[in-house]
């Protein structure tokens, strides 16, 4: 199986980029792995950092697509960043948010989980097939229909998480509970609320179809929000993955 990958990372309005990603491939497993460092707590970068790091050597130790191994490498982030808390007092506050992608090439098969609000998307046919729900205060007033789901974006309250990496009490992830079968043209995004909160999913849909690789399509999202953000707005990282055959056999 063929696959294409983009990378964007960036500091946005912001003197350090707290956000950290990454990925591991082999034959027959890819991992990719992006974290935002939660900075008002301090030594965000370093959480996110670990949290990307504890994660792709985990995985490329014991490479399986399931959501038993997605769910232990998450724990695994989540005790590795407690761990320097303890070790370093000064950033003892740091957490992270964290979003993984797991690919089984043989069996055409995808797991992934997530902490927080960074967010995984999948577009397939042009359309969306999947997007992970924030583990934040917002989304629970969103599914709650208490409020739209776009006031999601831009809401001064929108930071307040439900679960984050870093965190004993509030560590809660979620993983998804049964693989999806992946298809030709399958593509996957994973990125921090820096980019989703000024590109929302129809224009990512649009620039998606308008851009001939995966990098240009980056470009074209990291366009569109410099043309929105506010001065000082947030770090913004993207991984993009398609699958550029078709892995299940299918004609």
């Amino acid at each position: 199986m063929q696959i294409e990958i983009a990378v964007l990372s960036k500091p946005g309005g912001r003197e350090r980029n707290e956000d950290a990603c990454g990925y591991w491939t082999s034959e027959d497993a890819c991992c990719w792995v992006l974290s935002d460092g939660l900075g008002g707590h301090g030594g965000g970068d370093i959480a996110s950092k670990l949290v990307v790091s504890t994660i792709l050597h985990g995985f490329a130790a014991k490479p399986l697509v399931d959501g038993v191994n997605v769910t232990k490498l998450l724990d695994q982030a989540n005790s590795t960043v407690l761990q320097e808390q303890k070790a370093q007092p000064r950033i003892g506050d740091m957490r992270a948010t964290a979003v993984v992608l797991a690919i089984d090439s043989k069996n055409a098969s995808a797991i992934w989980g997530h902490v927080g609000d960074s967010r995984l998307y999948c577009y397939r046919s042009g359309q969306l097939a999947v997007q992970t729900r924030d583990h934040s205060v917002l989304q629970g007033l969103a599914d709650a229909c208490k409020i739209d789901s776009e006031s999601l974006r831009g809401n001064p309250q929108r930071n307040v998480l439900l679960s984050a990496v870093g965190s004993d009490e509030e560590y809660r992830p979620t993983v998804s509970e049964q693989p999806m079968l992946i298809r030709a043209d399958d593509v996957f995004l994973l990125c921090s609320d820096g980019l989703w909160e000024y590109v929302d999913e129809s224009m990512m849909l649009r620039m998606l179809a308008a851009s001939s690789t995966l990098q240009e399509w980056l470009v074209k999202m990291e366009t569109e929000l410099l043309q929105r953000a506010s001065k000082g707005h947030d770090n913004y990282s993207a991984l993009a993955v398609r699958l550029s055959e078709d892995c299940s056999g299918n004609p």
